[in-house]
């Protein structure tokens, strides 16, 4: 296949090439897709990525620790919270910080909201890709609830740059726990409504189940994280399989799908965001055993220097396993860092999951998938 065709043509076998992207709204971001067809059906789908690269792992080479959190924003710009936390963490161990306990449940709380806000962005655009408008409308409202918890909370309604090694930049504003609590208490009532008029809605039924069927074994040999593996019966969760922080002390289910096509792999998504409540819930409870302000590690430095070495850590963010790792030359700058994006490894499984399917099918398969560039190309 020719990877630089700039409109249709038809190859020799007689399948027509379409060049789809890099600005285009099915493509559910910058993303340029080059797909054979024969007819309608797809021959071979191919995801050609970059047209968002940055160099993010490299600019962190010339920014202080603290400084490359703002950088860690612009990966998953719908799920900052979780790049600012990976990133946190990877520092946190490489220096030896200990997190104070107050600041361990805020950022529980925080990406817990995030994980829901994350997932009003693919429910809804699943929605919206096969006519049911609708439902992008009830989500997104509920996304707005956690956008203005989080613009109560940092000031910001996109990039948050709220965690920060060692803690969370502020404590929590006066009120912001009675709004937390009120929007958890009918977030589930909501989620179920959208259960029962979209994915009991029988147009969208035909138009995902079946569609982009994912195998368990192959989401496993592929690397699939998240909501993309668990939406093929892949039972894996970082919080409960390799758990971190404080969610060992929580009580949560994790669900699976059964068939792997994009209709588990959306709906999964729907009852994630449920069980987020819940955590949510017992992380507010517990959150009021510990005196407010104390949010932060002691004697953090301006400037970390942390000793020669290197550390991994990862965290279970919407859309799986995001991790980062970090070599310390024992300077104020890391001396590399690499992010292992769950983006990026779930979008590799398209050409598989594609193949077969017609044309419009494969936008709704791309949407399932749930990818974000700014993290896929870094």
């Amino acid at each position: 296949m020719e990877l630089e065709t700039p409109v249709a043509v038809t190859d020799e076998s007689g399948h027509l090439v379409v060049n789809i992207g890099p600005s285009h709204p099915s493509t559910h971001g910058v993303c340029r897709v080059l797909v054979e067809l024969d007819g309608e059906i797809v021959v071979k789908a191919e995801p050609i990525i970059g047209h968002l690269h940055r160099g993010i792992e490299k600019m962190a080479e010339n920014r202080t620790y603290l400084q490359v959190v703002p950088l860690t924003d612009r990966l998953d710009y719908v799920g900052s919270m979780y790049a600012n936390w990976a990133y946190c963490r990877a520092v946190e161990r490489l220096a030896g910080i200990r997190v104070p306990e107050r600041a361990e449940y805020i950022r529980v709380i925080v990406c817990e909201l995030q994980r829901i806000a994350s997932h009003m962005m693919a429910i809804g655009p699943a929605g919206a890709d096969t006519g049911a408008t609708s439902a992008f409308m009830y989500t997104f409202w509920q996304r707005e609830m956690v956008v203005d918890l989080f613009e109560a909370l940092c000031g910001a309604r996109l990039t948050y740059n709220y965690v920060r090694p060692g803690g969370v930049a502020s404590d929590l504003p006066e009120g912001w726990v009675e709004r937390c609590r009120a929007f958890i208490a009918q977030h589930p009532a909501a989620m179920l409504e959208i259960d029962r008029f979209l994915f009991g809605n029988v147009i969208f039924r035909a138009r995902t189940k079946g569609i982009g069927v994912l195998a368990a074994a192959d989401a496993v040999a592929w690397g699939a994280t998240g909501p993309v593996a668990r939406g093929s019966g892949v039972s894996w969760d970082l919080r409960r399989d390799d758990p971190y922080s404080v969610y060992p002390r929580f009580d949560f289910d994790v669900p699976v799908g059964s068939r792997g096509d994009s209709y588990d792999r959306a709906r999964v998504r729907v009852y994630e965001a449920v069980e987020s409540c819940r955590i949510i819930g017992q992380a507010l409870d517990g959150l009021a055993e510990f005196k407010p302000g104390d949010i932060k590690a002691e004697a953090m430095p301006r400037l970390l220097a942390p000793p020669p070495g290197d550390a991994y850590d990862h965290i279970e963010s919407a859309r799986g396993s995001l991790g980062v790792y970090l070599v310390s030359d024992g300077s104020v700058r890391p001396y590399r860092m690499k992010v292992r994006s769950p983006a990026f490894c779930n979008l590799a499984l398209l050409p598989l999951v594609a193949e077969g399917h017609t044309l419009s099918d494969l936008v709704v398969i791309l949407g399932s998938l749930d990818p974000v560039f700014g993290e896929v190309d870094r």
